[in-house]
C-alpha cells in the first residue's frame, strides 16, 4: 500500500512538471503564456502611447505635481479663516451673580454705609437680621494664671475639652456655646455626669440687631469696584454667593 503511495506520488509530481514546463501543450495542456504579445494583447489602447524625448522627462515629472500643487494656495484662505473665527469672536460676559456678606453688628453696618455710598444706586442693600445671644457654660474667673493651669490639667484628666472665653469673661474656662439658655443648662448637666462641679452658665452674648450686606447683581464692572470700596469695611468677612 505504502509502495503504491508512493508510486502515485511520483507520477503526480512528473506530470506536473511536464504541465510547467509546457511538455504537454501538444495535448492542450500547458500554462498561459506571459511572454509579451500576450501582455500587449492585455493593454488598454496601447495606440495612444506617446514616447518623449529623453530632454522632456524633467518636465514632464515636474508639471506633474502642478495641479495639486495650485489647488493647495485655494484652500489656505479658507482655512485661515477658519482658525481666525474663533479668536476675532468675542467671549460671552459672565452673567451677573448675586454676593452677600455678615452678619454685621450696628457699628459695622454704619462703616458699610459709609463706604457703599459711592457704589451705583441699587446695587446693594443692608438686610436686618438679628444677633441671637449666646451662651456658655463657664468656669472662673479664676484668681490668677496659676489657678487657671491647674484647673485645665483637671479637664484633661477627665478628657473634657475646654476653650478661652474671651476677653470679658478672662481669666476663666470655656466649656461649651450655646444658642439658648435650657441648651447651655443640658450640656452644663451632662458635664457634671462627668465630674464637673464648678462651672455655671451665663450669657456670654445678649440679642443684638444685625444687618447683612446683599447684592443682588454684580457684574464685572462692580466686581473691580468692590476690592477698593467695600473690602476694608467688611471687618474681615468676605462676599459669598447668596443662599
Amino acid at each position: 500500500m505504502l509502495r503504491l503511495a508512493v508510486v502515485l506520488l511520483l507520477l503526480a509530481n512528473a506530470g506536473y512538471y511536464a504541465w510547467s514546463q509546457g511538455l504537454l501543450r501538444g495535448w492542450g495542456l500547458a500554462p498561459v503564456d506571459e511572454s509579451e504579445p500576450q501582455r500587449m494583447e492585455q493593454q488598454i489602447a496601447p495606440q495612444n502611447l506617446r514616447l518623449l524625448p529623453q530632454g522632456s522627462k524633467g518636465a514632464a515629472s515636474s508639471a506633474a505635481p502642478a495641479g495639486p500643487a495650485s489647488s493647495a494656495p485655494a484652500s489656505t484662505p479658507a482655512a485661515s479663516g477658519a482658525a481666525a473665527s474663533p479668536a476675532t469672536a468675542a467671549a460671552p460676559a459672565e452673567p451677573p451673580a448675586c454676593l452677600q456678606a455678615g452678619v454685621f453688628d450696628a457699628r459695622q453696618a454704619d462703616a458699610l454705609r459709609q463706604a457703599a455710598a459711592v457704589l451705583p444706586e441699587g446695587s446693594w442693600t443692608l438686610e436686618p437680621t438679628p444677633i441671637t445671644g449666646r451662651w456658655m457654660v463657664y468656669m472662673g474667673r479664676f484668681p490668677d494664671e496659676e489657678a487657671v493651669a491647674k484647673k485645665r490639667a483637671e479637664l484633661r484628666a477627665l478628657k473634657i475639652p475646654y476653650d478661652r472665653p474671651g476677653a470679658a469673661l478672662e481669666p476663666g474656662l470655656s466649656l461649651g456655646r450655646f444658642s439658648t439658655e435650657e441648651a447651655a443648662q443640658r450640656g452644663m448637666a451632662l458635664l457634671a455626669n462627668q465630674g464637673v462641679r464648678t462651672a455655671r452658665v451665663v450669657q456670654e452674648r445678649a440679642d443684638a440687631p444685625g444687618f447683612m450686606l446683599r447684592l443682588p447683581a454684580v457684574n464685572d464692572a462692580l466686581r473691580t469696584r468692590l476690592d477698593t470700596t467695600l473690602q476694608p469695611a467688611l471687618a474681615g468677612k468676605t462676599l459669598r454667593p447668596c443662599a
